[in-house]
């Protein structure tokens, strides 16, 4: 057995034991994401001006989509790794009908995590924080491998750091343009 699965299985075996934890992870798994989301739009709107607001949305909604939508999907599109319910026994707390590597959460909320870290560092950690919480719950809902959520992860956090950079260049360059007169 590979150590992915066994580390799967060691995680997926909370699964089961007890109502109240399986709730928990449920919760986690598939709500605490949208308190996620919400709390990124009040961090934005009650603290920024409008030029900072503009720039964050603008960096974490390329970050997110581009990692979730247009890496992972294509990763997804040659590489179809089924999930941990269709090729083992598991305790399955959720469902899903597409393909486990890359985790599409993992994706979105590490590299949302990581644009929040890099514009403000202690919201940055409760971020990932949250994104941790929700990877670790699917994998012990039974709908992805460990793996899934490390690649994931990898993935949203690099498009974040690289996204950040390049938008940030560009802003730097229009910015000296602005302020250095040409003649």
């Amino acid at each position: 057995m590979s150590p992915d699965t066994q580390l799967f299985y060691l995680l997926n075996n909370l699964a089961g034991q007890s109502p109240f934890l399986d709730g928990v992870v449920v919760f986690f798994a598939s709500y605490l994401a949208y308190i996620l989301v919400a709390l990124f739009f009040a961090y934005v709107f009650f603290r920024h001006s409008k030029q900072e607001k503009f720039q964050l949305f603008l960096i974490a909604g390329i970050s997110a989509f581009f990692a979730r939508f247009c890496v992972a999907e294509l990763i997804r599109l040659f590489y179809q790794r089924s999930r941990p319910f269709i090729d083992i026994p598991v305790h399955q707390l959720l469902t899903s009908n597409e393909w486990s590597f890359p985790s599409g959460h993992a994706t979105f909320f590490f590299a949302l995590a990581t644009v929040l870290y890099l514009h403000n560092k202690k919201w940055g950690i409760g971020f990932f924080i949250a994104a941790l919480l929700i990877t670790v719950s699917r994998v012990i809902a039974g709908i992805h491998y460990p793996s899934d959520i490390v690649g994931g992860a990898l993935i949203g956090i690099a498009v974040a750091y690289a996204v950040f950079y390049f938008v940030r260049k560009i802003t730097a360059t229009q910015v000296q343009k602005t302020v250095i007169p040409t003649y």
